[in-house]
């Protein structure tokens, strides 16, 4: 493995504004690395060095301090995303062939930040899926066990980063989405503040269930990327002032007071052996000095909610294709949209409701503790064929979210969630910790992720994909 591909995003930003290596060789290395490794794993079906090498080539040609934050840094955008003059295909048949002229908001700002657009990583269609699969590009496999899953949507983000075909990567969460595959995936994911990052065109401009996140395999990496796609939007009315400091907050470690840690948040069943190694690591904060106790605050009433807000925001956002090419859907993004479609005013009214009672719970919670942990995800990944998590420590589930509810009930919260690698399971197979802070509160989110990752210590690659069975 090419000596780049190891290094953090930092070092290899640090080593460009140097002028110790050049962009070009930066990108010569990260396509060397993905032709090597992306046959196994399928996490960046589309490619374009050829116009990432024309912008770094712009970039390299400014001053130093004139080359944006990320100084040209390559970065994968997921496929829910619109690149201009780049296939994007949102995992669908229906735009199998789709090239847009202009990019998505949060293209534009990573580019204009200095990050160097090279691939489009793999997603479900439309986003809808508890595993990286689509018609278009088939499978992404967990490099770390290539037989499992990596877990949905920001599926080809995740396995980008662990294979080293990524030094940081651009995804999205809604139930989960961002957290669920850096836990499969033992990389790092934050899902922020809806309106810390921008998020648009769309048909939903203040909607706040999906947002935009970075991704990356260390929490000083992820403050980096945040740093860059941070900040506010005069097409997003969500968006927030002030929005800047996240790698300083990532690179000074503290120690919170009080941490609370459930090992379920009250709602949903958890694999022993995952509840196990997540609670091993929020007790490793006691050894930093601070107060470990089992508490959760009051999320009754999640499930409801969650279902009744996502089903409204598929069909707001894909009434169109269902209308007019619904039989080129899969089946659980028609079974998303029909729900919403059916949906009642009164059944909107109360899920709003139960938001709303969410959302003061844990305003309240953060009354008494500084960070929430739990496990990111309620199973470590299961094998790769499989659509989703049917059962769990002998309870089944209804539909093919309800394995998500630990992560989705803390997005009806609107609470800035992580997920930091902490563990291994006896297979080999990465477990993530969710971290969670008081409403907009990332810089310190970050500035505890830190400390806790210095204190695992855990060798976390980058990796060559592995056979598994």
């Amino acid at each position: 493995m090419h000596d780049l591909i190891r290094m953090t995003a930092r070092e290899v930003l640090a080593r460009l504004n140097a002028g110790d290596i050049s962009h070009g060789e930066v990108l010569d290395a990260l396509e060397a690395r993905v032709v090597a490794v992306d046959g196994a794993v399928n996490a960046l079906p589309t490619l374009c060095f050829d116009r990432a090498r024309a912008h770094a080539a712009k970039i390299a040609a400014l001053p130093v301090a004139e080359r944006g934050i990320l100084g040209g840094l390559p970065v994968p955008i997921k496929d829910l995303e619109a690149v201009a003059g780049v296939r994007s295909t949102q995992g669908s048949p229906l735009y199998a062939d789709h090239v847009p002229a202009a990019s998505g908001w949060i293209v534009e700002r990573i580019e204009a930040r200095g990050g160097v657009v090279y691939a489009k990583s793999n997603t479900p269609e439309f986003g809808a899926g508890a595993s990286t699969f689509n018609a278009v590009f088939g499978r992404t496999r967990n490099p770390w066990n290539l037989s499992r899953s990596v877990a949905g949507s920001s599926g080809g983000a995740a396995a980008a980063l662990a294979s080293g075909q990524a030094w940081l990567a651009q995804g999205s969460d809604m139930g989960g989405s961002l957290r669920n595959p850096a836990s499969f995936c033992g990389v790092v994911g934050l899902r922020p503040a809806p309106g810390r990052v921008p998020k648009g065109p769309g048909a939903e401009p203040f909607a706040s269930l999906s947002v935009n996140g970075p991704m990356a395999r260390n929490v000083g990496d992820l403050g980096l990327l945040l740093d860059a796609m941070a900040g506010p939007d005069r097409r997003d009315p969500r968006a927030q002032p002030g929005n800047s400091g996240f790698r300083a907050s990532a690179e000074a470690p503290t120690v919170p007071r009080r941490v609370a840690f459930s090992r379920d948040l009250g709602i949903t069943p958890v694999d022993p052996e995952v509840a196990a190694i997540c609670e091993a690591a929020a007790r490793r904060f006691e050894a930093m000095g601070a107060t470990v106790e089992e508490a959760q605050p009051d999320l009754e009433g999640a499930h409801e909610a969650f279902q009744t807000l996502r089903a409204v925001s598929f069909a707001t956002g894909h009434a169109i294709e269902y209308a007019e090419q619904r039989d080129q859907l899969k089946p659980d993004v028609i079974w998303n949209i029909e729900k919403g479609l059916a949906v009642t005013g009164e059944q909107v009214a109360r899920a709003n409701r139960l938001r709303a009672r969410l959302v003061a719970n844990m305003a309240a919670f953060f009354d008494s503790f500084d960070l929430l942990l739990s496990p990111a995800t309620i199973v470590a990944p299961f094998p790769v064929g499989e659509r989703t998590v049917l059962h769990c420590d002998g309870q089944a589930f209804e539909s093919y979210i309800d394995w998500l509810a630990i992560a989705f009930a803390v997005t009806l919260t609107s609470a800035p969630a992580l997920s930091l690698p902490c563990g291994f399971t006896q297979g080999g197979l990465p477990v993530g910790l969710q971290m969670v802070g008081p409403l907009r509160s990332e810089g310190p989110l970050l500035s505890h992720a830190a400390a806790l990752e210095a204190e695992l210590g855990l060798d976390l690659g980058p990796i060559d994909p592995r056979e598994g069975a």
